[in-house]
């Protein structure tokens, strides 16, 4: 409950603080801002918030302005990013996906050996019998995204589960493309295609 507390109100002080200044620079906005969340450099330690170094320009592009436009409405996204974003120029919004893009991103790490195996058959073949497409087909062989297709490799997996699951819920309803694929998979197999692509 405490820490519950403490991070409502670092949030609400970086709203408060991005409101004061939306046009600082975006290394500088990083640093005072969002860095209380998404870690240094974009390199989050809580599995709450994504890692952004070396993400795709291109999507933390479309985020930050679903976020702004109040078009990606997870609960996360409505309880801390409608606010930051909501301040966010476009100018402002390119300069920072530009810094976060270019940061080194976090290398993945492997997990569970069973759980590697068939995330590995999802991530490269898909799954025929259910419809769904390879993985790769759209975030590039080694998750390292393409375009407004994210990176994956090096995310937190509960973090991409939870995307996984709030797609599938119809929760995170942002990404039409994804709501088709994750339709007729079940948990196990997100688990296992989550724990694939951040590995990589």
């Amino acid at each position: 409950m405490k820490s519950s507390i403490a991070l409502a109100v670092g949030v609400l002080a970086s709203s408060l603080a991005l409101a004061q200044e939306p046009q600082q620079p975006a290394p500088t906005l990083a640093a005072n801002v969002c860095m209380s969340c998404h870690g240094p450099e974009g390199r989050s330690v809580s599995p709450v918030f994504p890692r952004l170094a070396g993400q795709q320009k291109a999507y933390i592009t479309a985020q930050l302005q679903a976020f702004r436009n109040r078009t990606r409405s997870d609960p996360l996204a409505q309880a801390y990013m409608w606010g930051m974003a909501s301040q966010l120029s476009d100018s402002g919004i390119d300069a920072l996906a530009s810094y976060y893009s270019a940061q080194q991103p976090v290398a993945g790490t492997a997990g569970d050996a069973a759980l590697m195996a068939e995330g590995k058959k999802i991530y490269t073949q898909g799954i025929l019998a259910e419809k769904v497409p390879a993985c790769a087909s759209c975030h590039g062989a080694d998750a390292q995204g393409v375009g407004a297709f994210p990176r994956l490799g090096g995310q937190h997996v509960e973090y991409l589960l939870a995307q996984l699951e709030g797609f599938k819920s119809g929760v995170r309803a942002n990404a039409p493309i994804m709501l088709g694929v994750v339709h007729n998979m079940t948990v196990d197999q997100l688990k296992a295609a989550a724990t694939y692509a951040a590995s990589k």
